[in-house]
């Protein structure tokens, strides 16, 4: 049996949300292994001049602990 942990991840991207989760996903595995997976939350956009200017994500990110 594993044993797994799940944190929470807000990362922006100024591309797309996918873009945004791909950030997440790279700024975690600078500290975090085994990672499992990955379920974006949230998804929201700030705008500037009618249009977006900033996707931003919030992601849950499931790894094993050893």
């Amino acid at each position: 049996m594993a044993v797994l942990k799940v944190i929470e991840v807000l990362a922006n991207s100024d591309k797309s949300w996918e873009d945004a989760a791909k950030n997440a996903l790279e700024q975690a595995t600078k500290s975090v292994k085994n990672i499992r997976s990955i379920y974006i939350n949230e998804q929201s956009a700030t705008v500037k001049d009618g249009k977006i200017d900033d996707y931003r994500v919030n992601v849950k990110i499931t790894f094993e602990v050893q």
